[in-house]
């Protein structure tokens, strides 16, 4: 579309209507002995001439120029859509990173509850252990204190 239009324009630039003018100089001489001299200039416009060398010379050098744009515009969308690429691949690669710690972490997490866990497990045993020793002591002294 912008060809077409560039190549109206520069067709319409070296359309020009030639104008050819014509002077014509007249000299009467008027019964008294007087001379009038008259000029009359006359204008004929030609049809249109058109040279299609320059013409087609004109829309070359259009063609070429707009071939440059195209390319500059396509060369610019080129570069910022690799980089729109280039910022998503180090954006998934953050955020697998990302997903990754928290999987570690969550895992050290568990493995410290569970390590948490089994820790108070044993103390409560022990606990336990300990209580019963206390108990089974208490209840050998009562029984001696009972039998005495």
């Amino acid at each position: 579309m912008k060809k077409q239009i560039l190549t109206a324009i520069v067709i319409s630039v070296f359309t020009v209507a030639c104008t050819k003018s014509t002077s014509k100089t007249e000299q009467v001489e008027n019964a008294d002995g007087s001379v009038t001299t008259t000029t009359t200039t006359v204008s004929e416009t030609s049809p249109h001439i058109v040279d299609s060398a320059k013409v087609n010379d004109a829309k070359e050098k259009v063609d070429a120029k707009l071939d440059q744009a195209g390319n500059k515009i396509d060369n610019a969308a080129q570069k910022a859509k690799d980089k729109i690429d280039a910022t998503a691949d180090k954006t998934k690669q953050d955020l697998n990173k990302a997903g990754q710690d928290i999987k570690n972490e969550a895992n050290k997490v568990g493995k410290d509850i569970k390590t948490g866990a089994q820790e108070a497990g044993k103390d409560a045993k022990d606990a336990a252990k300990k209580g019963a020793a206390k108990v089974e002591d208490a209840a050998k002294k009562l029984k001696e204190d009972l039998s005495k």
